[in-house]
């Protein structure tokens, strides 16, 4: 079975932290890069940040450098998105997705999850 599944979305105050998790079916997952986006309310779908498949190049947006870091365990198929000092700014829907090759384009990425929804308050 193909598929995506984001867990470990929630409401969390101003500078917290969360921890997202991307479970992926080993036809998705092997070889592929992975990458974490997100939509907020009005807003296009924006990249977050993208791993390759032996986790050797990582990019991430200017909004989360510093502060999100994105890794892989690939014997557990797993895509995991470590998001620290949390900002209002960063409320969206965050979507794991899987592609040929890395890029920050949403139309790069082949495969999507349903996606998880992170709230932060103020």
């Amino acid at each position: 079975q193909v598929q995506l599944v984001e867990s470990g979305g929630g409401l969390v105050q101003a500078g917290g932290s969360l921890r997202l998790s991307c479970k992926a079916s080993r036809l998705i997952i092997t070889r592929a890069t992975m990458a974490w986006f997100r939509q907020a309310p009005g807003k296009e779908r924006e990249f977050v940040a993208s791993i390759n498949w032996r986790g050797t190049n990582i990019a991430s947006s200017d909004s989360v450098k510093g502060r999100f870091t994105i890794s892989r365990d690939n014997a557990k198929s797993t895509v995991t998105l470590q998001m620290n000092s949390l900002k209002p700014g960063d409320t969206a829907v965050y979507y794991c997705s899987a592609g040929p090759s890395l890029a920050s384009s949403d139309r790069a990425y082949e495969y999507w999850g349903q996606g998880t929804q992170v709230t932060v308050s103020s």
